[in-house]
């Protein structure tokens, strides 16, 4: 398990790095959640690194 922060807003991103956050289960802005450390939550993470911060790993 991982825990995400959304740490900047979506509103005027691309389409497909809106879907990434909401895929995740982000929705607010400093909202963390724990999300499962598969390949593919990974690969959802590294595509908006530049809007979210990984808190811990476990």
């Amino acid at each position: 398990m991982m825990k995400v922060t959304l740490m900047r807003s979506p509103n005027g991103r691309l389409a497909s790095h809106k879907a990434c956050v909401q895929g995740l289960g982000l929705r607010r802005m400093h909202q963390v959640v724990e999300v499962e450390d598969t390949p593919c939550t990974r690969g959802m993470v590294n595509k908006v690194s530049y809007m979210v911060k990984i808190l811990e790993e476990s």
